[in-house]
Order: structure tokens, then sequence, then C-alpha cells
């Protein structure tokens, strides 16, 4: 069986990830729901929109998720070697998650995605001993599932799916926390059909790929994979093109079959053209040296990942600057990587400074207590 060893090139897909993720979640914070779900007019926003989501959307979160279930399966070494009972470290660590998604939620963004992986992380525990082949498989599976569910949720959006307007996040710090508590449980649940189908997949392959050591340079089924690119571009763009289209308003409207074919074409999409980033991110880690303070950002992502909200939140919030509904889509994606670049900068330096992030430092005290 392959070592999974901690290298820089993990770093730069979860750093990467993080920046993407951010792109992708800033809309989520800066504007109205219903502007999230209806096209925008202005012609650049409606652009910019469909690249998000063409390009980003579901995708990078898909890259996180890998390289957390690439995790499950390096703690479970490190606790082997240490002779300590992994089980016990999970449960901890998943328990921190599950508290932070929780008060993630309520005080930065319903969108949270802490205590979804909390969830997953329990059920994909009993898979942690699997083959890399039953793991695959598993992930595999999770794509019609996946299928099924944004379906579900298509049938869902053309009703009324239960989501707030979002008007009380532009008020007050405490105008928009209620807004968010309120909010939650009918985010929530669209997360768990939008997102944990394609999250479990990952998790599962993340798994399989420490047990075949992807993330090692000689390793022959990173070649493989790096082979298999064109095809899985030639497959995965289309459907995401197709699918960004479908979110956009793009398709003629008297074909509501086609829209709704176009909202599923993202269950095997995103993972296609996220195995396409996973491959030149690992080439592109092999050949550029990204400055110390993104790597280890990319160790302590737990704290950047809710610090991008946190300046979010300031940034649109009636307790901040108040630009909420203030940007459009064109402009929020370089407002999306100003937010990214500060809070990679402060978690970077905090890091440099004190070892890891304060997050990552609770996070490893209960963990190993």
């Amino acid at each position: 069986m392959a070592t999974a060893v901690r290298n820089g090139s993990v770093d730069v897909v979860r750093a990467v990830a993080l920046v993407g993720i951010c792109v992708v979640n800033v809309p989520f914070l800066g504007l109205p729901l219903e502007a999230l779900f209806t096209p925008p007019e202005a012609p650049a926003d409606r652009a910019v929109a469909f690249a998000v989501e063409a390009l980003l959307q579901a995708k990078v979160f898909l890259l996180f998720s890998f390289v957390f279930g690439w995790g499950l399966h390096v703690q479970a070494q490190a606790a082997a070697r240490a002779g300590a009972c992994f089980g016990r470290r999970w449960s901890r660590r998943l328990a921190v998650l599950a508290v932070l998604g929780c008060l993630h939620a309520v005080f930065v963004f319903t969108g949270d995605i802490l205590l979804l992986y909390a969830l997953l992380g329990a059920l994909v525990w009993p898979l942690r001993a699997a083959s890399p082949r039953t793991l695959l498989r598993i992930a595999a599976a999770m794509v019609p599932v996946a299928a099924v569910c944004l379906a579900s949720l298509g049938v869902l959006l053309s009703g009324d799916l239960g989501l707030g307007s979002a008007a009380g996040l532009s008020g007050s710090f405490g105008e928009a926390t209620r807004a968010r508590l309120a909010d939650w449980p009918a985010t929530f649940g669209f997360l768990l059909l939008f997102q944990a189908p394609l999250a479990f997949a990952a998790f599962a392959a993340g798994i399989a790929a420490g047990r075949l050591g992807v993330f090692e340079a000689d390793s022959p089924h990173r070649r493989r994979l790096k082979r298999a690119v064109p095809l899985l571009a030639a497959v995965g763009v289309p459907l995401n093109l197709l699918y960004a289209a479908a979110m956009g308003g793009w398709l003629p409207p008297e074909y509501e079959g086609l829209e709704l074919a176009g909202f599923m074409a993202l269950a095997p999409g995103a993972p296609l053209l996220s195995a396409v980033y996973l491959s030149l991110l690992l080439d592109a880690a092999d050949r550029v040296r990204l400055p110390s303070l993104v790597v280890t950002a990319g160790r302590n992502s737990l704290s950047v990942y809710v610090a991008q909200g946190v300046v979010a939140g300031v940034l649109f919030g009636g307790y901040g600057a108040g630009l909420f509904a203030a940007i459009g889509h064109a402009w929020l994606v370089p407002v999306a990587l100003a937010v990214a670049a500060v809070a990679v900068t402060a978690v970077g330096l905090v890091a440099a400074r004190f070892g890891r992030g304060p997050l990552e430092a609770l996070l490893r005290r209960v963990t190993y207590a």
C-alpha cells in the first residue's frame, strides 16, 4: 500500500480550491437570493455568472472535498504509527467541525460546508479500510444519486424552496444573524441535495488516492490521470456548459426538459472537470513554486475558509462597508479575489508566527487531547 506523505502539491491544490470557493461563495454573501436564481440583466454580469457556474461552481468544492478524503487516509496512517486510536481522534475532529459549522452558519455564512463535512465524514468512516477499487466504485455510484438529487432540487427551485430574501443580511450584525438563523434550515436542505452526494464521492475518491499515492510525483496513477485529461475535458466541459446554460437561462424556455437535463448534467460534469483541474494543479505544483505564505495558508485551510466569510461579511454587511446588493456579478469576481487574498495573507502570517492557524490549533488540541 502506498504511503501518503504530506507534500507541497496537496497544499497547492487546497489553496487554489479555497480561492475558487471564495469566488463561488461571495455572490451568495453579497447579493439577495432573487439576484442569484434569476439571470442578471447586464451582459457583463450574465457572462461572468455563466463563467463561474461553468468553470468553478461545484468543481472547486469537489477538489477541496477530495483533499479532505485524502486527509482521512493520512491521519489514519499517522494514528497507526503512533499506536493511537484513530476512531477517537476522528470522532473528536468531526465534533469540532460540526460545532464550528453551526457557529459559522449562524454568524458568518449559511452556505457553510463544515457541518456537512462532519456528517459525511462520519458516513465515510466505515470505508477507511476499503480497497481503492471499492472506493472508486462507490464514488462512481454516487453520480446517479447526485443526478436524482439535482433533479429533485430542480423541481423544488421551480417552486418555492422556502429560502428567505436575505434582505436582513444588509442590516446590523444582529439582524444579519437572525436572518441567517431563519434561513439556515432551508439552506442546509439545499446543500444536502446540491453538494452531499458528490462530496461523499470525492471523500471516497480522496481516500483511494491516498492509498494509491496519487499525490506522489512518480505515481503511475497520477500519470494515468494526466493521460486521461483530454477525454475528461472533452466530456466534462460540454456538460458543465450545459449546466451553466440551464442556470443562466440561456436555454430556449419552451424546452423545460432540457433545462432540467442541464441541471442534472452537473452530476457527471463536475467530477470530470474537477479531475482535469486536479491533474493540471499537480503538474503546476511540480513546476511552479508558490509563495510560502500561500502554501502555509493551504495547510491551514479551515482558518482561511472561515476568514473569507468573515471578511466578506464585514464588506457587505450593514455593520461594515454595507455593500450588500451594491455590486454586480462582474465586479464580484475581483472583490472575491481580494477577499481571498486578505484571508490567505492574514492566516498565512498568523500560521508563520505561531505554527498554525487559530482554528487548526483548536482542532489539533481537541483531536489529540
